[in-house]
């Protein structure tokens, strides 16, 4: 049953379909108004789909990207002057052959890039990167704190 009778959404459903589209969903024709944006803002809304984590640990700032389909070939891990790393990379879209027809395209293509400012504690030129089954971690040492030196003072008297 359908939470928005198909007459408002103008699609129709086919209870014998799994596929049918029977629920509504309020980003429906988000991605078709892309499809009519010029091609290099199109590129721009792969951005988003870059999720990257970053934790630190008391010995590294530690930043995980879900990059899945990309080879290590076609991601680029960058320390810029200031403290900021750049992760970034692309994607490129299937081929379409004459005789395909697509049902549905919802996989990302396009360029995408992230910036992180780091702390000053970071060690810029000890960054390690690697790239196992479709996700990039990134690896920024940290000095170490300094711990105030306590020293013990015998009282006399």
């Amino acid at each position: 049953m359908s939470i928005i009778p198909s007459f408002f959404t103008g699609r129709k459903s086919n209870v014998f379909d799994p596929f049918s589209l029977d629920i509504w969903d309020p980003f429906q024709g988000i991605s078709t108004a892309l499809g009519n944006l010029p091609e290099s803002s199109r590129e721009t809304t792969a951005i988003a789909n870059a999720r990257i984590d970053w934790k630190e640990t008391p010995e590294a700032h530690v930043f995980k990207a879900d990059l899945p389909g990309l080879k290590k070939e076609e991601v680029k891990v960058e320390v810029e002057e200031g403290g900021v790393l750049q992760i970034s990379g692309e994607r490129s879209s299937e081929q379409e052959e004459k005789n395909d027809k697509w049902h549905r395209v919802e996989r990302s293509s396009g360029k995408f890039l992230r910036r992180f400012r780091l702390p000053e504690n970071a060690i810029m030129d000890q960054v390690t990167a690697t790239m196992e089954n479709g996700v990039l971690t990134v690896c920024v040492p940290k000095e170490e704190e300094k711990k105030p030196v306590v020293k013990a003072i015998d009282i006399s008297g």
